[in-house]
């Protein structure tokens, strides 16, 4: 499981609304004007994230949020190489299709790639809408600090 401080800052029935606590590290370090971290951070606005709870809390608690390692491996694994795989597919179809090297050949192979591309991110989002695909690796609530 990773692990992750947060704080409480909204409750719903089974579920808390939390925020990303500041790391300890970058609370007050000498480096500030040159941290990266430190300037994404102060352009960024704190996201509220709903996590699943069942333990009783209230608005201002500092939490631990964990999620599942294996889920969150397959959830990239998903997203991230299915697309590959796909644009990479219909890249060779179409040059297999297309092997005479005609005139827009290389057009066609490209349009074909980035077809496939966009179809596969589709289908994946209309399988986790339906949820055929049960990848979608939800944050806990696991303690209160």
């Amino acid at each position: 499981m990773i692990e992750e401080l947060a704080v409480v800052v909204k409750i719903d029935n089974h579920q808390v609304w939390v925020e990303s606590g500041q790391s300890s590290g970058c609370g007050g370090c000498q480096q500030k004007a040159s941290c990266t971290t430190n300037a994404i951070g102060s352009v960024l606005k704190k996201k509220s994230v709903p996590v699943d709870c069942d333990i009783q809390l209230k608005t201002g608690d500092e939490v631990v949020v964990a999620i599942d390692e294996n889920l969150l491996l397959r959830a990239s694994l998903l997203l991230y190489l299915m697309p590959l795989i796909a644009l990479f597919t219909g890249a060779g179809i179409a040059d297999w299709m297309l092997s005479d090297n005609g005139q827009y050949a290389d057009l066609w192979i490209a349009g074909s790639a980035l077809l496939s591309f966009l179809l596969s991110l589709w289908l994946i989002n209309k399988a986790q809408r339906l949820l055929i695909l049960n990848y979608y690796a939800r944050p806990v609530v696991i303690r209160k600090v």
